[in-house]
């Protein structure tokens, strides 16, 4: 008998990867056996980081994971989630608002794929204030960031905003 390997796909922007993000990964892994972080546009958001460059923070920061996988796509989630041959998509939660959407979200995603499960977790309650929104308005206005990221991402929030507007080269492709 052969045992068909459970792949996860936990999708998102990243933009940055905030400490909340790598809970919801860490945690995450521990559910598939192989866990994929789809990296992603959002033509609604404004990015900070090209693709590229959150392919790469994302990377270092889950090095230390032999079982999580970092790729970008630009497609229908669940056509993502088959071609990598998953079997659930991993979302966090921080409050109702985001269940809310995830809901309405995972309705459509079962309308197009119910073969894929959508699981949510729930970010750990020190972390739940925590979006990668607010920490580019609170870095803008020269706040510190280090208790929402890693302190990679803090210095790359810093670099990006030293070097200029805080938009990545890139930004009116997303």
């Amino acid at each position: 008998m052969t045992v068909r390997q459970r792949i996860g796909v936990y999708p998102g922007t990243f933009d940055p990867l905030t400490l909340g993000h790598l809970d919801i990964i860490r945690r995450g892994a521990n559910l598939v056996d192989r866990l994929v972080i789809g990296v992603t546009t959002n033509p609604a958001k404004s990015p900070m980081f090209s693709v590229a460059e959150r392919l790469i923070m994302v990377e270092r920061e889950i090095a230390d994971l032999p079982s999580v996988s970092v790729v970008e796509f630009d497609s229908l989630l669940m056509d993502f989630a088959e071609r990598e041959g998953a079997s659930l998509i991993l979302r966090g939660l921080r409050a109702v608002a985001d269940f809310e959407y995830e809901y309405q979200m995972a309705g459509m995603n079962q309308q197009l794929n119910d073969r894929i499960e959508t699981v949510f977790l729930m970010a750990d309650v020190s972390l739940q204030p925590i979006a990668s929104r607010l920490v580019k308005e609170i870095a803008r206005y020269g706040g510190a960031i280090n208790k929402f990221v890693p302190p990679g991402v803090a210095a790359d929030v810093a670099r990006r905003l030293e070097a200029g507007s805080g938009a990545s080269s890139d930004a009116a492709g997303e």
